[in-house]
């Protein structure tokens, strides 16, 4: 039975594997510390009420799903494979993977219609759904890792996650179809945040991971402008509420400060030069609280 109350203490999944680095960085970066040693599954978290296990994704959603952990770090495919009842808090947007259908070079869904289209496959339900949705005659083969080696001898076909698609076309095999987009995602059991000790520490947890996804998307940019141009670049300025706006020293115009999307940068410089502003800066943010 999970704790409640003014005891409660949150049980974390971290994700083992290829998420791993990834989420520990992220919370390196939000000021949560994970320390751990060789084959350490439970790494200690410089973060007092938590308590960190190490599990691979799959049994993240499995674990969250029967509740032994309120929060955890996992894809989005495996809530759809296991058709967990987990409550997604936010998308962290890494380790972005499509899951999709592969079949050797030049080969075609129609090609075997004289028996039924052998697929192999670690998701089986989302392997299956994808079968009925296509309407083929196929028969669904389990594999256990290095789906992408049984072609052409042990199946026709596999469906797997790809991030490139160069492991795929290191063994000779094509994309046919895209079933879905996965990344790394933060997940709670919903009994946790029903429980108002708990969801109030896992909301604390997340505001503040948040913090840090908002400021990599973003940067912070100023700019000098004169009075007659400062309504222009203003206007064209994407800030979450609005800019700051500081008047320069001798009334020689005003500063102006603004939180905009790094993606924006390649446009957005060359059009504040265009309508006037000067003096141009932009620096990193480390973390961004709405």
């Amino acid at each position: 039975m999970a704790a409640t109350g003014a005891a409660a203490t949150i049980r974390l999944a971290l994700p083992k594997g290829r998420m791993e680095a990834g989420v520990v960085a992220l919370l390196a970066e939000s000021g949560i510390r994970i320390r751990s040693g060789y084959r350490d599954y439970r790494p200690h978290i410089s973060l007092d009420g938590f308590d960190v296990k190490i599990l691979k994704p799959q049994n993240i959603i499995e674990m969250l799903q029967a509740g032994s952990r309120d929060l955890g770090f996992a894809g989005a495919d495996w809530v759809a494979e296991l058709e967990a009842d987990v409550v997604e808090l936010f998308d962290t947007g890494m380790d972005p993977v499509k899951i999709v259908a592969a079949m050797p070079a030049r080969d075609h869904l129609g090609d075997h219609r004289d028996r039924p289209l052998v697929v192999a496959s670690e998701y089986e339900r989302l392997t299956k759904r994808w079968i009925a949705g296509r309407g083929l005659d196929a028969r669904f083969v389990r594999s256990y890792g290095a789906t992408e080696v049984f072609p052409p001898e042990d199946a026709d076909c596999i469906v797997d996650n790809a991030a490139t698609g160069g492991t795929l076309r290191a063994n000779g095999l094509e994309v046919v179809d895209q079933i879905m987009l996965s990344s790394t995602r933060l997940y709670a059991h919903p009994g946790a945040l029903r429980d108002p000790v708990r969801a109030a520490a896992i909301d604390r947890f997340a505001l503040v991971v948040r913090s840090v996804l908002e400021a990599r998307r973003r940067v912070m940019l100023e700019v000098n402008v004169t009075a007659d141009t400062l309504e222009a670049v203003i206007a064209i300025l994407p800030c979450m509420r609005g800019p700051t706006v500081a008047p320069l020293h001798g009334g020689a115009g005003f500063a102006v400060k603004a939180a905009v999307p790094k993606d924006r940068l390649p446009t957005l410089i060359p059009e504040i030069k265009a309508r006037g502003g000067t003096d141009i800066v932009v620096s990193e943010l480390s973390q961004i609280v709405p």
